[in-house]
C-alpha cells in the first residue's frame, strides 16, 4: 500500500483522500464499537477517539512520526488485541537487517552473483575458513529463535541481548545467569547458547581479528618477520619464554608442573582490513567522504580538512589527494594503569588511531576509534616504543606506496585504498617518546629546541623557562625595559622550528639500537634518537608532526596560578626558595626575604597574593556557583571554605575554571596590573578552544600570547615559569597550521582508556582482557549500524534532550521529554514582567517570524 501521502502537505487533496482511505481500514478493524486509537503527534496512539475527532486531529496535527506500519489499526492482524498486546505493539518493532549485515561484514554484495549461500562449494573445492564462517552466520541470521517465533531469528537476538549487555555494563556472570534463565523460559526447541563465552564467539565471528606478537622482555626486538621463530633475542640473547610453576591438573597429585609463557606479548590489530570494513559497510561509506563532498569551505576551520598542514599536504603529493576515499588519521598514544589503584605502577601503553575523513560531530567519537596496539607493561616503554610500533609502520608504508585493494559499496566497484598518518596525539611525557626529543633538562620546549631559553634556579633546584620578550614584535617597548624583567635587553628573534628534513639532517650517521640494555652514541642537544615514523615516506613534509596537548598544558597552569594566588603548602610557585632565587638574581627588591629582630627570616607580602578573607570570598564564589547540568562537574566537592583551600581538580574542571570562573572569582581582589594579564589568559584559552575559527584569529593570539607571558615575568618569580607555562606560548602558532585544538587534544583519548580500563577481568593478563573487550565491542558497534528500534550508541538521547511530545519526535524513537534537575517551585509573575516575557517570547521564536516578516 502505498503510504507517501502520510507526509505530504496535510492540505493536499492526495493526503485528505489518504485520511479518509485510512479511517475505512482502521474502523473495518476497530476493537471499539466506534472508536480507534488515534495516530495524530498529540494523542501518540494512546487515546481512543471517534472518527471525525481522529480526522480532525490527523488533518490539523498529522500522524505520529514512523507510523507507517498500522500495526494498531489491523494491518498485522485483524483480531482485537488485549490491552498487554496494545501496549507491545506500541513499542518501537525491532529491526535487524542481518542479511546485509554479514555480507558488509565479509565484504560481500547482497547482489553478488558469484556468492551462493546454498552452494558453498562454488567458492572452490572445499571452503575456507573464511567462507564457512559466512555461510554459519547466514544461516543463524535465517534459523528462528524457537518454533514460530516471527520478531526473532537466533543471530538478531543475540545481537541485540549482548547489546545490552554492553550498554548496561552488566557483569558476565549476571549474562550468563539470564541465559539460563531465557531458556528455561522460552519454549522448547530455542537455540541461545549457554554460556556468554558462546555468545562472545558468535558475535565475534562478525568482527575482525587481532594477533599476539611476542616480544623480548628487555624491549629489544618483536619476535616477527624472520625472527619469528626464534627461541631467544638476537640482541640481548635473553630466552623468549619463562617458566612459571602451576599445578599438574591431577586432583590427587601435590606434584607441580612447569609450562613455558612468552615474556612479553603485544596485541596488534590490524589496520588494513578495519579500513577497508568502512568502505564495504553502506552505513559508513558516505561518512568517510563528508571531507571533501560535504565540507563546508568558506574560509573558516571547523575541521582538519581547513588547516594549513591539511592543505600542504595536498599539494605535496597531488596524486594521494586526488581521491577523497583516502584515508587521514591520527595516531594518540598514553600510559594508563589498568588497575584502577594507585599503589600499582603497572602501565599499559594502548596505541589509538584517530579518522579524519568524518564530519566534525563523528570524527571523535569513540565508535570511530581505532584500537591499533596494546603495548604491555610493567613499565613504559620510554625510547623503545619504536620496536612496539613497527607492525604499524609497516602496514602504514603498504597502505602508502603498495595500496590496498577495496570495495566502494556506495558505488558497487573497486578502487586502490590508500592512507596517511597526519600527527601524533600525546601528553608531554608521551611526546618525547614519540618524537625521540627529551621533554626534559635545558632544552626541554621541543618547539624552541637548540635555542631554548633557560635558567637554572640555584635554590629552586630546577630550570625555568623564560625569555618571553624575544616572541615580541621587533619594536615592542618590553624589549628595551630592563628595570622590569632581569635587567638586560632584549635583541634576540623568536626561534624557528624544525622542519622534519632539519631533523633528519641533524640525525643522519648515528646508528641506534633498542633494548633497555643498549648503549648508544650521544646525540646532539635532546634528541635520543631518531623516531619510526620518519620510515614513513612523507612523515618528514608534515608541518605538524606531533601535537602539545592543550588539555595537560591548561590544567597545569590552572594548577599553578591558583597555587599560587591562594598560597596553597605544596602547590604554591612563591615559596622561600622562590625570593632567594629572586635576591640572587638582583630584580624585584620589594619581594627580596628579610629576617626581623628575632632573626626569623620574613617573606614581604606579594601583590599576586590574595588575604586571608579575600581567599574565603574567592573559594565561597567557586562553592556555590551554578551551571547548567552537563556543562561541568560539581566543582564544589573541591573546594574548603574552612582551610580556604582547592583540592582534586579533574582536567576539565581546570578547564571551566580557567576560561569561565578564574575571571569572575578574582575580579575586584587584586590590582588592575595582576588581573589584566590573568583575565587575557583566560580569553586566551577560551578563543584557543573555539570549535570555528579563523587563521587570522589564531594569528591574533600568537602575537598577544607572547605580550601576557610578559606581563608575567614581571608579576611573578622565575620559579612559577616551569616548562608547561613556557608552552603556552607555541599553541597559537601550532592551532594556526593545524586547526581547531579539540581534534588534537586528549580529552576524547583519555576517556576512551577508561572505557579500555573497564574491560579488564583477568588482572593477571591485563593486556588480554582490554583485547578482548575492544573486539567484542568493535564487533557490535559494528551490528549497531543495522539495529533499528533498538537504542544503540548511535541514535541515544542527550541527557537532558527536551523536544517534548509523546516520545516519538526527535533523532530516537526513544525520546522522553525532558527531565527536571530539581523540584519546581510555583512563582506568580506580575503583570509587568509577564508583559515582558511575552514580549521576548514573541521577539525570539522562530514560529513568529514570518508573521513578523
Amino acid at each position: 500500500m502505498d503510504k507517501t501521502w502520510m507526509y505530504q502537505s496535510r492540505l493536499s487533496d492526495a493526503y485528505q483522500k489518504g485520511v479518509d482511505m485510512f479511517l475505512d481500514f482502521a474502523f473495518t478493524n476497530a476493537s471499539y464499537e466506534d472508536k480507534i486509537i488515534c495516530p495524530c503527534i498529540k494523542c501518540g496512539l494512546t487515546l481512543p477517539v471517534t472518527r471525525s475527532v481522529a480526522y480532525d486531529h490527523l488533518v490539523c496535527d498529522g500522524f505520529t512520526k514512523g507510523y507507517t506500519k498500522w500495526v494498531l489499526h489491523g494491518e498485522a492482524s485483524s483480531v482485537a488485541t488485549t490491552g498487554l498486546d496494545m501496549h507491545m505493539q506500541n513499542r518501537p518493532q525491532l529491526n535487524i537487517d542481518t542479511h546485509g549485515l554479514v555480507h558488509e561484514a565479509f565484504g560481500i554484495s547482497n547482489d553478488d552473483d558469484r556468492v551462493d549461500e546454498d552452494n558453498p562449494e562454488d567458492l572452490g573445492d572445499k571452503p575456507n575458513p573464511q567462507a564457512e564462517k559466512f555461510y554459519k552466520l547466514i544461516h543463524d541470521g535465517q534459523k528462528e529463535l524457537y518454533p514460530q517465533c516471527r520478531n526473532f531469528t537466533k543471530l538478531s537476538f543475540i545481537l541485540q541481548l549482548f547489546h545490552i549487555k554492553n550498554l548496561g555494563g552488566w557483569s558476565n556472570k549476571s549474562f550468563t545467569m539470564l541465559l539460563e534463565l531465557l531458556k528455561e523460559a522460552f519454549p522448547e526447541g530455542v537455540t541461545l547458547p549457554n554460556t556468554i563465552h558462546e555468545v562472545e564467539q558468535i558475535v565475534t565471528e562478525l568482527g575482525l581479528s587481532y594477533e599476539k606478537i611476542h616480544a623480548c622482555p628487555n624491549d629489544c626486538m618483536l619476535y616477527r618477520n624472520e625472527h619469528k621463530n626464534d627461541s631467544e633475542c638476537y640482541v640481548c640473547h635473553t630466552s623468549r619464554y619463562v617458566t612459571e610453576q602451576n599445578d599438574s591438573g591431577s586432583e590427587a597429585s601435590s606434584k607441580k608442573g612447569s609450562y613455558k609463557t612468552p615474556s612479553k606479548v603485544l596485541h596488534y590489530f590490524p589496520l588494513i582490513p578495519r579500513l577497508q570494513r568502512l568502505f564495504m559497510s553502506s552505513k559508513t561509506t558516505s561518512s568517510m567522504k563528508w571531507h571533501k563532498k560535504c565540507r563546508t569551505d568558506d574560509g573558516c576551520m571547523r575541521h582538519p580538512a581547513d588547516s594549513l598542514a591539511w592543505m600542504t599536504f595536498d599539494h605535496l603529493h597531488l596524486d594521494f589527494a586526488t581521491d577523497c576515499r583516502n584515508v587521514r588519521r591520527g595516531l594518540a598514544c598514553d600510559g594508563v594503569n589498568p588497575f584502577r589503584t594507585l599503589s600499582s605502577t603497572y602501565s599499559t601503553w594502548p596505541v589509538i588511531l584517530t579518522p579524519y575523513n568524518l564530519p566534525p560531530w563523528m570524527c571523535m567519537k569513540q565508535t570511530n576509534f581505532l584500537l591499533s596496539l596494546i603495548i604491555p607493561g610493567r613499565s613504559a616503554p620510554e625510547n623503545n616504543i619504536d620496536v612496539y610500533l613497527e607492525p604499524l609502520i609497516d602496514e602504514l608504508k603498504e597502505l602508502w606506496v603498495d595500496k590496498v585493494e577495496t570495495y566502494d559499496a556506495s558505488i558497487k566497484q573497486n578502487f586502490q585504498l590508500r592512507a596517511a598518518l597526519m600527527w601524533t596525539i600525546s601528553d608531554f611525557p608521551a611526546y618525547a617518546y614519540l618524537s625521540e626529543w627529551s621533554t626534559k633538562g635545558k632544552y626541554a620546549c621541543p618547539s624552541c629546541h637548540k635555542d631554548t631559553c633557560f635558567q637554572w634556579l640555584k635554590h629552586g633546584r630546577k630550570h625555568c623557562y623564560m625569555g618571553h620578550r624575544r616572541f615580541l614584535d621587533k619594536h615592542h617597548a618590553f624589549r628595551d625595559d630592563e628595570r622590569s624583567f632581569d635587567g638586560t635587553k632584549e635583541k634576540r628573534t623568536g626561534p624557528n622550528p624544525l622542519t622534519g628534513s632539519m631533523v633528519l639532517d641533524m640525525l643522519h650517521g648515528f646508528n641506534i639500537t633498542y633494548g633497555k640494555m643498549s648503549t648508544n652514541p650521544e646525540l646532539p642537544y635532546n634528541w635520543k634518537k631518531r623516531s619510526i615514523f620518519f620510515e614513513l615516506p612523507y612523515w618528514k613534509d608534515n608541518l605538524v608532526r606531533h601535537n602539545l596537548d592543550v588539555m595537560h598544558i591548561e590544567k597545569n597552569v590552572c594548577e599553578s596560578l591558583l597555587g599560587t594566588l591562594l598560597n596553597l603548602e605544596g602547590k604554591t610557585k612563591d615559596n622561600l626558595n622562590a625570593r632567594l632565587d629572586l635576591k640572587l638574581q638582583g630584580i624585584r627588591p620589594e619581594l627580596h626575604p628579610k629576617e626581623n629582630a628575632a632573626n626569623k627570616t620574613i617573606l614581604p607580602p606579594s601583590c599576586f597574593s590574595l588575604k586571608k578573607q579575600e581567599k574565603y570570598v574567592f573559594c565561597k564564589f567557586l562553592k556555590t556557583v551554578k551551571v547548567p547540568d552537563g556543562y561541568a562537574a560539581n566543582i564544589s566537592r573541591c573546594i574548603d571554605l574552612k582551610q580556604r583551600r582547592i583540592f582534586g581538580l579533574k582536567s576539565h574542571d581546570c578547564h571551566i575554571l580557567m576560561q569561565q570562573l578564574l575571571p569572575l572569582a578574582i575580579r575586584g581582589m587584586l590590582s588592575s596590573h595582576v588581573t589584566s594579564p590573568l583575565i587575557e589568559l583566560s580569553n586566551f584559552f577560551r578563543e584557543l578552544c573555539s570549535k570555528v575559527g579563523l587563521a587570522q584569529d589564531f594569528m591574533r593570539l600568537e602575537r598577544q600570547i607572547p605580550i601576557t607571558l610578559c606581563k608575567f615575568e614581571k608579576i611573578f618569580p622565575p620559579n612559577f615559569f616551569d616548562i608547561m607555562v613556557h608552552l603556552v606560548v607555541h599553541l597559537a602558532s601550532e592551532a594556526r597550521l593545524a586547526g581547531p585544538v579539540h581534534y588534537r587534544w586528549m580529552y576524547s583519548v583519555e576517556r576512551y582508556l577508561s572505557r579500555l580500563k573497564s574491560y579488564v577481568r583477568n588482572r593477571s593478563r591485563p593486556e588480554g582482557s582490554m583485547a578482548k573487550g575492544y573486539l567484542a565491542n568493535e564487533c557490535l558497534t559494528f551490528c549497531s549500524r543495522y539495529m533499528e528500534g533498538v537504542e544503540t550508541r548511535f541514535n541515544r538521547m542527550s541527557r537532558n534532550y527536551d523536544e517534548g511530545g509523546n516520545g516519538t519526535e526527535g533523532l530516537s524513537i526513544f525520546s522522553m521529554p525532558g527531565r527536571p534537575l530539581s523540584k519546581g517551585m510555583i512563582d506568580t509573575m506580575d503583570d509587568g514582567t509577564k508583559e515582558k516575557a511575552h514580549r521576548y517570547v514573541l521577539f525570539n521564536c522562530e514560529t513568529v517570524n514570518k508573521f513578523i516578516e
